[in-house]
């Protein structure tokens, strides 16, 4: 973990209620894919968690969607604002479990830290197939760029307004893969842990306090006893979840 200091460079909407935050500053304690940050606002007692979807030496990239009183006030951070933020939280993705065909899966908030994670998969010469999944049409961000990356995208709606209509378990039917990875709502990574045929990685979401194992707020039961999501996770491996 690392306190900074991060200067926006942009901060727009991509959909009616998801943002793209782009920052620069020292993001050296970012070392693998699915870590978060800890976003601190003026006006609020607790930070914000906000997974990376991506970085790279002296920027990072963060998308959020407004949930709440913290996340709209961020919606209204120009340009130029500086924040004070805890990176390099938490433990991230393992890329050398993928093996050759490596399937990502997501859900809508939990689609960003799987562009870094497919970034880093791609430029290892994997053969990466994601799986995305949205309410409606109107709710679809990143599907393009993880196209762009020459990842095979599979795009599923709920109301069917766009790609095919169903849920991601339904898209991952008929994947021939060597490893998961996954990152949504509790009840999604359930259907995705039921349905999944190998070994995995799933990417917990869960309410905070202090961001970094302090707190014990967000612990959860595992197969070996309880771990904390904020520094334990927020990646856990399939065989250790209990539901």
């Amino acid at each position: 973990m690392k306190q900074v200091t991060w200067t926006i460079t942009e901060n727009t909407p991509l959909t009616p209620d998801t943002y793209r935050l782009r920052l620069a500053g020292d993001t050296e304690a970012i070392t693998a894919p699915g870590q978060f940050v800890n976003l601190k606002l003026s006006g609020f007692y607790l930070r914000r968690p906000i997974s990376v979807c991506d970085w790279e030496p002296g920027a990072a990239t963060l998308i959020y969607k407004v949930l709440g009183h913290g996340t709209a006030a961020m919606t209204h951070l120009p340009a130029g604002t500086e924040l004070d933020v805890l990176t390099g939280l938490g433990n991230g993705y393992d890329t050398s479990l993928a093996g050759e065909r490596p399937l990502l899966v997501g859900g809508g908030v939990g689609i960003p830290p799987l562009y870094g994670l497919a970034r880093r998969l791609t430029a290892e010469h994997r053969q990466v197939t994601a799986v995305l999944g949205y309410n409606r049409a109107s709710d679809i961000f990143l599907a393009e760029e993880l196209h762009a990356l020459g990842v095979t995208v599979r795009l599923l709606t709920a109301d069917g307004s766009a790609g095919t209509c169903g849920l991601v378990t339904d898209g991952m039917e008929g994947v021939n893969y060597t490893h998961l990875y996954t990152c949504g709502p509790e009840a999604m990574l359930h259907a995705v842990w039921q349905r999944c045929r190998t070994d995995g990685q799933f990417s917990f979401e869960e309410r905070m306090g202090c961001g970094f194992g302090a707190c014990m707020g967000c612990t959860c039961r595992t197969k070996y006893g309880h771990k904390r999501i904020c520094k334990d996770g927020p990646v856990l491996r399939r065989e250790e979840i209990v539901w």
